[in-house]
């Protein structure tokens, strides 16, 4: 009997082709850079994705500080910490935050995109968010990505 043999693949830690990607971040609207960025990065665009592996690719973000919100947003949306210490909670407006730690803002709301656990957090250590056009990463060579090609 000759059948054909369909078998669903899962890619594990030496079967997965990472690569690295350069995002360009100006202009773009926070979330939905951050939903795109997320997607690279957890490895959904690829065929080969599974779910509890980290197939994703390394993703380098520039022009942080270029990012466009809409709305009011700039004064409205607020950032909130704790220190630690009773009574130590702080809040920063967005435009606040932009002009301190411009990356902040951006690590931020990919991190809210991506899984809350251990993978989560391995995903989260293949991001690099720079405020300029200069970055570190020179030497892994990433390749240039237009975000309007991901859906």
């Amino acid at each position: 009997m000759d059948t054909l043999s369909y078998k669903t693949i899962s890619a594990n830690k030496s079967t997965v082709d990472k690569q690295w990607l350069l995002v360009d971040a100006e202009g773009e609207t926070l979330g939905r850079l951050a939903s795109k960025v997320a997607v690279l990065l957890r490895g959904k665009h690829k065929p080969s994705f599974t779910p509890h592996v980290d197939c994703g690719d390394n993703v380098v973000v520039i022009n942080a500080e270029k990012i466009q919100l809409s709305g009011k947003k700039w004064e409205q949306k607020t950032y909130i910490r704790h220190t630690g210490y009773p009574g130590g909670q702080r809040s920063r407006t967005a435009a606040e935050v932009l002009e301190r730690t411009p990356e902040r803002i951006v690590e931020k709301s990919i991190k809210g995109m991506l899984p809350k656990n251990r993978l989560g957090a391995d995903l989260f250590r293949n991001l690099k968010v720079y405020a300029g056009a200069e970055h570190k990463q020179e030497a892994q060579k990433p390749q240039a990505i237009n975000l309007n090609d991901i859906k």
